[in-house]
Parts: structure tokens; sequence; C-alpha cells
């Protein structure tokens, strides 16, 4: 008998260990604007209890949890937003919506109980969708950070009977607020810096990787108002492009000239370079786990910051202010905790780069949940091993799901 496959350290990519007795189907869904969502629902025989996986901008249908989730006896939907892989116009209030769809037809097929699962940004986006659908719809958020209406007020946002989290970090905005370079001299110039704001700078604390840097404090002060600052001069940047597309629109509404039209159509794509700074990353001695050095996105983020990839390289003002603003977005984990108010399993992973411990504390604090479980596994953000032959974080982070689960919701595991 060969080993079992271990459970995937990637980003949502995992071996397919589901149950032979698995049934999958997949669904598209129209929202209520109108859009078109897709999701895959698995599920075994005799399943009343599901689970939902989503995030703002991945796709997670070969999540790494999903096959102990069938093998314990629970359904599993995975389902893309309209934004999914291509989060150039991600707006979170509109990703709501599709939370809602897929939660509407879950409710319709008659399951039980209705779990949601966010792992790393979905943790915030089921956070978010939680505050909101507990309000009145009335009380709901009715315009987007950068105006548009939501529609929210209007749509039937279906509750959920619990929540998930693991490995959630603060939120895309907050995410970014943390790791984007403030020492950009020039926002049409990748390379230009403020020598007093460089975190890759020895002269500033940074050491060749991979000895860990030493920031002093002075600097992080420093640092940390300059990103603000930095936030807030795109945020300016994004409400002035949204001021003038709607002046263009207002001017076509009058003249009903295709020149003004082509003002009002023609996009402003805001270029934001280098987003892997967090000092943390670095300076392992800041918030200390058992994270290894460098960021998600590599070991060397003095140079990755510098490249194409990163968070946000590309963004449509509307987009920038819901989704990857820290200082506008309304998509803050910390904000809308409060809300997530049905039972709570929140799973922190040790070895985490995006949710550093104080980040974890300060979520777990906000929330609104009385029936509130707090635990850690050693593992890195997406679920690999910490170090050679310990097992993945996604197979311990899988153990405690299913168990706190088990402890709460009918599951139904398949005779194999």
């Amino acid at each position: 008998m060969s080993a079992p496959t271990r459970l995937g350290a990637g980003r949502y990519v995992a071996a397919d260990e589901r149950p032979a007795v698995t049934t999958t189907s997949v669904h598209e869904l129209t929202t209520a604007d109108g859009a078109s969502v897709r999701g895959v629902l698995a599920t075994v025989p005799g399943a009343r209890t599901v689970v939902v996986l989503m995030h703002p901008r991945q796709d997670v249908t070969h999540h790494p949890l999903v096959p102990p989730l069938l093998q314990a006896g629970a359904a599993v939907w995975t389902q893309h937003t309209r934004s999914v892989n291509n989060d150039l116009t991600l707006v979170h209030e509109q990703a709501l919506l599709d939370v809602a769809a897929g939660l509407a037809f879950l409710r319709d097929r008659g399951f039980e109980s209705v779990v949601t699962l966010g792992h790393s940004g979905g943790g915030t986006l089921f956070a978010f969708y939680a505050e909101q659908a507990g309000l009145d719809p009335s009380q709901r958020i009715a315009t987007t950070p950068g105006g548009r209406p939501t529609k929210l007020g209007d749509a039937l946002l279906p509750p959920v009977d619990a929540a998930v989290f693991l490995a959630p970090h603060p939120g895309q905005g907050r995410l970014l607020l943390g790791c984007i370079d403030p020492s950009v001299a020039d926002e049409t110039d990748p390379l230009a810096a403020v020598p007093d704001l460089d975190p890759f700078d020895p002269r500033n604390g940074f050491a060749e990787p991979p000895t860990s840097s030493s920031y002093p404090p002075e600097f992080l002060e420093r640092f940390r108002a300059a990103q603000r600052d930095r936030v807030a001069r795109i945020d300016a940047r994004a409400h002035a492009a949204l001021a003038r597309a709607a002046e263009a629109r207002a001017v076509h509404k009058r003249t009903g000239a295709p020149a003004d039209r082509r003002r009002a159509l023609a996009p402003e794509i805001i270029t934001v370079f280098r987003t892997d700074a967090d000092p943390r990353c670095v300076d392992l001695s800041l918030d200390p786990s058992d994270r290894p050095y460098g960021s998600l996105f590599g070991s060397r983020p003095d140079l990755i910051n510098y490249g194409q990839v990163g968070f946000c390289r590309l963004t449509t003002p509307e987009a920038w202010l819901s989704t990857w603003s820290g200082l506008s977005s309304n998509a803050d984990f910390v904000r809308c905790a409060p809300g997530v108010q049905v039972p709570t399993l929140f799973v922190e992973l040790t070895g985490d780069q995006a949710a550093f411990p104080a980040d974890s504390q300060r979520m777990v604090a906000a929330l609104g949940a009385s029936d509130l479980t707090h635990t850690s596994v050693r593992g890195t953000h997406f679920g690999g091993a910490i170090g050679p032959d310990e097992p993945t974080g996604n197979e311990l982070a899988a153990r405690q799901i299913v168990d706190w689960l088990s402890e709460r919701y009918e599951l139904a595991p398949p005779s194999l």
C-alpha cells in the first residue's frame, strides 16, 4: 500500500484524495446585480453540513482542505468571485453579492448547516459578509469607497451557521499597508528611492540575506508613517480619477457627444511599484514567530520588491479604494469582526508571513462570537510545513477543523 500523498503546501495546490463516493457538480449562478459566478459542489452521501470556501482573488477549487472535509462527511462548496485570478477591478462590496449567490444556492439545496471557511484573504471576505448580512438592509453600506452604489440593501444576504478562519490576514488593504514600500520617490519610476526610508539600505538596518536585519525603532516609526502617507497619496489620485470620470459622464449626459462618452469610459489604471517591503519579513525579531526569512513571494524581498510580482501592481481607482487601500477599504477584518457572532474557529499558523502574531491577536479579540475557539498549528501561510519531515500546516489545520465541526454539526463520513 502506497503512502498517502500529503496535503499540498503551495497556494491551494493539493493531491486529489477525495473519497471514491464523492459526487461533483459545477454550477453557474447569477448574482443580485446580474453578474455570473461559478461554483463547484463536492458532496458525499448523506452530507447535511456544507463547508464554503471562497477567496476574493484566487481560485480555491482545489484547496488542500477539500479532501479531508469530504472524508469527514461534509459537503464542500468552492466558489469563484467575479474577479477570480484577475483582480484589476476587484470591488469587495460586489464580492459580497457573489458570496450571497452561493449561500442562497446552498440553502435551496437543503443543507441543514452552512459553514464558511475563509483562508487568507477569504477570511476578511467572510467577515465582511457576516457584518453586512447581520445588519438591517437599510443599515448596510450604500456606496463603495469610490462612490459606486453597492446594492447590498436590496440583496438577500443569507446567514450562515458557523465560521472558520484559517490563517486570515487583516484584509487586502491592511496587508498592503504593511508591505508597501514608502521609499518610492516617484510613482512613475520603479527605481526612484528616498534613501532615509529604504528598507533594503544597510544604513537603515538591513542585513544581507538570509541574515536577519535589525531596524532601529526610530526608522520603523518613520517607515510606518511614510507608508500611510504613500497610501493616502494614491487614495487622492484614485479619488481625482473617479471625479474626472463622473464629470465626463455629466457632460456627456448634456451633450451626447461621442468625445465626452469616450472620456467617461477611458479607464485610468494605477501602477503601484514596490509592494514587498514589510520589515517583519526580513527582521525576524519584529513580532517573532516560527516564520522563515522572506515574504509570501520568496526568500529575497529585497529583490522581489523591484520585480513584477507583488500585491496590487495594477488596479483601477475603484478597486484600489475598495480593496487595496488600508485607509479607505471597508474590507478590514478587525472592523468587520464584531459582526461575526456565529460559532467561530480561528486557526493561526505559527509560521505565517502574512498574518503576524500581533495581527492574529487583534483579529481574535475583535470577533463577536460567544462560542469562539482560537487555536494554532505549525505551518506557513499557505499550509506548508515549517521544517523537514514535519506534517504540513494543512494537515494539522484539517484535524483541528474536522474535530471542531464534528462537535457541533452533523457529519456523514463515507464508508470506504
